[in-house]
């Protein structure tokens, strides 16, 4: 048994605005509203090793992490992959950008299987992570359009 979940979300901003917020590594504290902190721990052409740590859960347990991203600007997509899998036996996961009418189809996919002496199995898991990616991308959505109505708004003033 294993999870797999796809997420999606369409940002009404440029492309490039929504590559460069969503792959600035540094800022994710402020973008997403669950990690408290990152830590970069290497950085090798397209390749970040970095530590994500969460704001404490419920029950004020803190989780961390590190993962590898490695970003493919000209295919739009991101590969990145959990080296520190805690209570998975792996988690990869593949994000994807792809320009439409409406503006930018973010596209997040996640195949994952949880240890078996994980506090939960693969599908609780599977909702858990649906649930929070839709929470996520609208919070991800709403900011990067913000950021693109205030450069609008900047760019008509100096015209």
């Amino acid at each position: 048994m294993s999870g797999h979940t796809e997420n999606q979300i369409t940002v009404n901003a440029p492309l490039d605005l929504v590559w460069d917020m969503t792959n600035d590594i540094e800022n994710w504290p402020r973008l997403f509203s669950e990690y408290a902190s990152v830590e970069i721990l290497e950085r090798a052409n397209d390749a970040t090793t970095f530590r994500l740590t969460m704001h404490p859960d419920e029950n004020g347990k803190v989780w961390s992490w590190v993962s590898e991203r490695v970003t493919d600007r000209k295919a739009l997509t991101v590969r990145a992959r959990r080296v520190e899998t805690g209570p998975f036996q792996h988690m990869d996961i593949r994000w994807e950008y792809r320009q439409t009418a409406q503006g930018v189809q973010m596209k997040w996919t996640q195949d994952f299987a949880m240890k078996p002496d994980a506090p939960v199995d693969d599908d609780w898991m599977t909702d858990n992570i649906n649930r929070n990616s839709r929470v996520q991308m609208e919070l991800i959505r709403d900011k990067i359009e913000q950021r693109a109505r205030e450069r609008e708004t900047v760019a008509a003033a100096t015209d």
